[in-house]
């Protein structure tokens, strides 16, 4: 599921700047190759004790990753779901509780990289 009107898309950042934003909120670089990087944040949901990834892609806009002076700007915002046993399902209802927590977070994310 994709997070609509974040406010994130389209905002840029170095990657060490960013790196150390995302890791304070407890996310995770996760997948990351030379033009784009994942970061996930888990969740669990103990009512249902199904686990969920809330990802944040970003691509290079100039530079490559792992070098900090590299310009990254932030694409969509999504949900999943954990399947086993490496596997997100998209389409899965997503727990009002989970969502809630992903928009906070997001809005921490948008609010930190304003700064």
């Amino acid at each position: 599921m994709i997070i609509e009107a974040t406010g994130l898309k389209g905002l840029k950042s170095d990657l060490a700047h960013l790196d150390e934003v995302t890791t304070k909120l407890g996310f995770v670089r996760w997948q990351w190759e030379y033009t784009r990087a994942t970061y996930d944040f888990k969740m669990e949901d103990k009512a249902s004790k199904s686990v969920y990834f809330l990802r944040v892609n970003t691509r290079v806009e100039s530079g490559k990753l792992e070098s900090p002076y590299a310009i990254l700007f932030l694409e969509d915002a999504y949900i999943g779901r954990e399947t086993f046993p490496h596997g997100l399902d998209y389409d899965s209802p997503i727990p009002e509780s989970v969502l809630k927590l992903s928009k906070q977070k997001l809005d921490q994310l948008k609010q930190l990289l304003a700064d």
